[in-house]
């Protein structure tokens, strides 16, 4: 947890950003708090939540609501998992590992990324419920053995993530000529497969010459079929922003499909995920679960997907800052505010459990 000195405990997750900005080099701040093109992308991410108001229910006999839900066919301690991020030792010597136990410790799954600068084994070894995040690569030989790694290492859903055909322009990196720094590495891919991304250009995000060199940049859904025969995991398509998309998500055999814009990374002017969010679930019913990503950022935001049609949200940066500001402690810290955020929110909106959340009505306020 950060310093008593530097001010008080955090209240709520948006707390950790300051501390975690002070912690950080600026550049590596920009990384994780920057999207593509002018931004205006992950600043309608946010401004769509916030429009989104609930009608709550009144004397529903409601005090103390119950936060589990199930996803994809297990229950959790509340509806939310993890974002997959990439490189979280670079904000943290412990980066994946902290994160991952607090996950554990919270009961609620944690998505590993293909990127990730700890191994999929050692993230295993903490005891968090694992999903294995899957950026294709150009060698189906390295997607093939990622795949049975995460298998082997006890994973319990594949997520695969389908907006990335290049890197989106993101330019403050390119500004700052982000670098990954040596002692982070690619832990998941074979030595030196990362090279260009601890390779300093002017004018040049390493991160980006490094995605272009090893992810495979013209996918289709043949591939995402071939991906459904080759694991017998549950199966979530990750970066789905159009309802078309969705439905053919489910014809490939998807068993959740996450409305997501990257949070705001890569195509710059695509739509909020919260004002397309009804639109994919009406498109897919009940065929397969539907989770919200980009720009959540408390217990309210919960309820609010929830009562929008989703079954649950990814939670990404805010707990970047928790890692970055506290290491474990304050990721277990961030975690436990947002489940308490929650349970207050479902209990004023009058609901028992998440699943009367999504019985809710909403307006959009301007």
């Amino acid at each position: 947890m950060p310093d008593a000195a530097a001010g008080p405990e955090p209240s709520t997750l948006a707390d950790f950003a300051a501390p975690a900005r002070a912690a950080l080099p600026p550049d590596v701040w920009d990384y994780i708090e920057g999207g593509s093109g002018a931004e205006t992308t992950l600043a309608a991410n946010r401004r769509a939540l916030d429009r989104v108001a609930v009608l709550p229910r009144v004397l529903r006999g409601v005090h103390t609501p119950r936060t589990d839900a199930r996803l994809l066919g297990t229950s959790y301690a509340m509806p939310v998992a993890v974002a997959p991020m990439a490189y979280q030792r670079l904000v943290h010597p412990d980066g994946e590992l902290a994160l991952a136990a607090a996950a554990g410790a919270a009961g609620v799954p944690y998505l590993v990324s293909t990127l990730s600068s700890v191994p999929i084994e050692q993230l295993a070894q903490t005891g968090a419920t694992l999903w294995f995040q899957l950026y294709w690569l150009r060698d189906r030989g390295l997607v093939a053995d990622l795949l049975d790694r995460a298998h082997a290492a006890g994973c319990t859903a594949l997520t695969v993530t389908v907006d990335v055909p290049i890197l989106g322009p993101r330019r403050r990196n390119v500004r700052n000529a982000f670098v990954i720094p040596p002692h982070v590495v690619a832990a998941n891919l074979p030595a030196g497969r990362d090279t260009l991304a601890h390779t300093a250009t002017p004018g040049v995000c390493a991160v980006a010459a490094h995605t272009g060199e090893v992810f495979a940049p013209a996918l289709t859904w043949a591939d995402l079929e071939w991906l459904r025969g080759r694991s017998t995991l549950p199966l979530v398509v990750k970066g789905v922003l159009d309802p078309r998309d969705a439905e053919l998500a489910v014809a490939a055999g998807a068993d959740a499909v996450v409305v997501s814009n990257h949070g705001g990374r890569q195509l710059d002017g695509a739509p909020a995920t919260a004002t397309v969010l009804p639109e994919v679930v009406s498109a897919v019913g009940d065929r397969c679960e539907v989770l919200l990503d980009s720009g959540v950022r408390d217990g309210f935001d919960v309820l609010r997907a929830l009562a929008l049609g989703a079954r649950g949200v990814l939670v990404g940066r805010p707990l970047l800052w928790a890692l970055a500001a506290g290491g474990r402690a304050g990721a277990r810290t961030a975690l436990a505010l947002l489940n308490g955020e929650f349970r207050d929110a479902l209990a004023l909106a009058g609901c028992a459990d998440p699943l009367a959340a999504g019985e809710l009505r909403v307006l959009r306020e301007d």
